[in-house]
């Protein structure tokens, strides 16, 4: 993505002006030294929009206890509070170090400088800070800005991706809603790392930030490319983008949920969802009967592999219900028990095929089966 290299004072100053709440973040800097870090200083220098704030201070969050709207957060590793403005919350934490006592391991933290705060994080891009008093300012230590002109996506320093693994499936996501190139040392640790040192639920946690990107497939293929994570497949990148691609339509698009489909094609499908998309039903109440006990993030893996019966499904046949009801049967002189359900799944059939019109005919062969008249075919 591009970016303009006439990075004044003056244009940084406009970029500030356009933030959400800025002079209420800047009387934060009256009581103690504070900067906008990270995410949120790289999304104004691309002039993307950004929802999540995070601010850095050296010294004691405790000293914004008084701040209007300002909660500190309490039981956490390390000093932190919240911020609210607008209905919207800003993270607020203290300049800190880290070490890592072992690979993969959560990391001891101190009070710190915000150049050392700036230090401790994943990638160039995401190690740049403004400070909220005074002219306004780029800290830019490690060239975040260079690479942001380039491109280039650049690891901090090499035992990056050793500390906490799951920063290789953070680059991925951002190779691809940057549309970065890999620096070519940050492609080489990648090919190295080894997420079995962390926890399933980390590698989880990213796989769920990846899914809710905009192309996820994108990431999902340089990981398989770089052999990030074995467990996906090949084929993986496909069919994300075909879930994608579906979920951005109609008859899927506001009914299956679409980061859930991601999750579950970036992962090899279960073999039932597998059998699923290799059926062909014959009738419409056949599909329903196949269809209606999965999640709709299941089905459309199953028609991202190729069902492309499941459309029908989505749009229509999950829509169609009868006119009777149970209390109909009942007011009938059928009892309680399963002859009421045999009765109804029966004109529902009927319904879906085509065979029943109108609510005597439900009723009809309803009563009929529940009677035991007939049986189901």
């Amino acid at each position: 993505m591009p970016i303009s290299r006439d990075l004044d004072p003056d244009r940084l100053s406009k970029l500030l002006e356009s933030l959400p709440g800025i002079e209420a973040l800047r009387s934060l800097a009256q009581k103690v030294p504070a900067y906008l870090v990270g995410g949120v200083v790289r999304d104004l220098l691309l002039a993307r929009p950004r929802l999540d704030i995070d601010v850095a201070i050296e010294g004691d969050v405790a000293a914004l206890a008084d701040a209007p709207g300002f909660v500190l957060e309490s039981g956490g590793r390390f000093l932190t509070g919240k911020l609210s403005l607008d209905g919207a919350e800003i993270d607020i934490a203290q300049a800190r170090a880290e070490t890592y006592p072992q690979p993969g391991a959560l990391p001891e933290v101190k009070p710190a400088t915000i150049d050392r705060d700036l230090a401790r994080r994943d990638f160039t891009i995401n190690a740049m800070a403004v400070p909220l008093a005074g002219d306004a300012e780029l800290i830019d230590p490690h060239g975040g800005l260079d690479d942001l002109r380039a491109g280039t996506l650049r690891v901090l320093h090499d035992r990056s991706f050793i500390d906490d693994p799951t920063r290789a499936l953070r680059a991925a996501r951002y190779v691809a809603r940057f549309d970065l190139a890999l620096e070519p040392g940050t492609e080489k640790l990648l090919r190295a790392t080894d997420l079995s040192t962390v926890s399933e639920d980390r590698v989880q946690a990213e796989l769920r930030r990846i899914a809710a990107e905009l192309n996820p497939a994108k990431a999902v293929s340089l990981i398989v490319e770089l052999g990030i994570l074995p467990p996906i497949d090949p084929a993986a990148p496909e069919r994300v983008a075909s879930v994608v691609e579906l979920a951005s339509e109609p008859p899927w698009a506001g009914w299956a949920d679409r980061e859930l489909a991601v999750m579950l094609a970036i992962v090899r499908p279960l073999p039932q969802i597998r059998e699923l998309s290799s059926a062909t039903p014959e009738r419409p109440s056949e599909a329903v009967r196949l269809a209606e006990p999965w999640d709709p993030a299941q089905l459309l893996v199953a028609r991202a592999l190729g069902a492309e019966w499941l459309d029908r499904y989505a749009d229509e046949l999950r829509l169609i219900e009868l006119e009777i009801t149970g209390d109909d049967l009942l007011a009938s002189g059928i009892p309680e028990g399963p002859a009421i359900g045999r009765g109804l799944e029966a004109a529902r059939s009927g319904k879906l095929d085509g065979e029943l019109s109108g609510r005597d005919e439900e009723l009809r062969v309803a009563l009929a089966v529940a009677r035991g008249e007939i049986t189901e075919d």
